[in-house]
């Protein structure tokens, strides 16, 4: 059964930043977080599991605490350059500059579009009528596309919403893909999916355009974002938090959107 993720949204006041609005846009990390689904001889990301270590209890009278083993691209995630073989030399999550976690978002609305067509791909010209609307896409920030997946993100069945022809997820077109890459200023993509790169993307050339085309270019991706419909198009700071895992393709990420209130 899908549910709606929990909303967080917090009223706070910073000296020198005055008054914010801060949004979740991270899933809940659970043992039932779907994770994507490679097709043989491929190899397959473990789940999230948690293990408890003690609990106030005879193993340790004072503390409760557990340790924990899942792949690096499991829930809400970011993806580094080196992650896909045309950014392999790029940079690992820990070498991955600040400036880039935090930084200007700007969010595609094209629920309607996934909800008639769950293979929808977002094209050039979804992107050209955004920014005739709103303005150039932010020099140095992130594109946050938001389709209305995240309503599935706590059922691994919906979520994939795989057949027998494999998923069937929204995405992006891939000379949109490689527009953004090496044409526009945007560092990253966002999205509500499993992945960047849409469930067919196998099908479009090159294969998985998003990852090929951004990561090469030394671009990032974050995955399995919630609350997107809590954000304007434009306005938006996005702060990320990978885990610092050194050499490492990617981490599950702690994302918010700070607005101004």
């Amino acid at each position: 059964m899908s549910k709606e993720p929990t909303v967080s949204t917090e009223a706070i006041d910073l000296p020198g930043l005055g008054a914010l609005t801060v949004v979740d846009l991270a899933q809940p990390l659970t043992e039932t977080t779907p994770t994507i689904q490679l097709p043989e001889p491929f190899a397959n990301t473990p789940p999230f599991r948690l293990h408890e270590i003690s609990r106030y209890d005879e193993r340790g009278p004072v503390s409760y605490w557990n340790w924990f083993e899942c792949g690096e691209h499991v829930g809400t995630h970011l993806d580094a350059p080196n992650h896909w073989v045309s950014g392999q030399g790029g940079r690992p999550v820990d070498e991955i500059p600040l400036r880039q976690l935090v930084a200007p978002a700007v969010v595609i609305d094209r629920t309607d579009e996934a909800a008639a067509d769950p293979d929808y791909l977002l094209g050039l010209e979804d992107v050209r009528a955004f920014e005739a609307e709103h303005g150039p896409l932010p020099e140095g920030g992130w594109l946050l596309y938001r389709t209305g997946w995240s309503r599935y993100a706590q059922d691994q069945e919906q979520f994939l919403n795989a057949d027998e022809s494999g998923a069937h997820t929204p995405g992006i077109q891939a000379e949109c893909a490689r527009w953004l890459a090496e044409e526009s200023g945007i560092i990253g993509i966002g999205v509500e999916t499993v992945g960047t790169d849409a469930g067919q993307a196998f099908e479009l050339d090159p294969v998985f355009p998003v990852h090929h085309y951004m990561h090469g270019a030394g671009k990032l991706g974050l995955t399995q974002l919630a609350n997107l419909d809590r954000l304007p198009a434009t306005g938006t700071t996005l702060a990320a938090a990978p885990l610092k895992i050194e050499g490492g393709s990617g981490s599950p990420t702690r994302v918010y959107g700070l607005l101004p209130r």
